[in-house]
């Protein structure tokens, strides 16, 4: 385990050390096996105290999943695989606050969709207009 890191983006990869791997019992029924093992798996990532990420890295992310960003799996029996879930559940946490949102470029109508508005609009005002009671002059 010592050594081992977690690749989120292409930059930016992830130290084990800095994943705090916490275990528990799991909840909900089981028998036996769940009331007397630590099955459940809580991955936790201090993200001020990282030094995976840079600044702008830190401060995205603060923004977008908070100071402490967490991932829980109890859905297996198993302690290791419900360790690889949560792993895999942070990561995908990570990458999404990294994930750096596209800037909008504002764009004009084309012709055609301002033709067929108008049209759309020509043709809702002679809907009305025929509903309208005829003038008595």
């Amino acid at each position: 385990m010592p050594g081992e890191s977690i690749r989120v983006t292409r930059s930016v990869v992830l130290p084990l050390t800095d994943v705090d791997l916490r275990t528990s019992r799991s909840s909900g029924p089981g028998g036996q096996h769940a009331q007397k093992s630590e099955t459940r798996v809580e991955a936790v990532f201090d993200v001020a105290r990282s030094e995976a990420l840079t600044d702008v890295q830190k401060r995205r992310v603060i923004a977008r999943a908070g100071p402490v960003v967490r991932a829980v799996a109890q859905d297996e029996r198993s302690q290791a695989r419900n360790r690889e879930l949560a792993l895999e559940r942070l990561t995908a946490q990570l990458r999404e606050a990294l994930r750096v949102p596209r800037k909008r470029r504002p764009t004009k109508p084309t012709p055609g969709s301002v033709e067929r508005r108008l049209e759309a609009k020509r043709r809702r005002s002679v809907t009305k207009r025929r509903r309208r009671p005829p003038d008595e002059a």
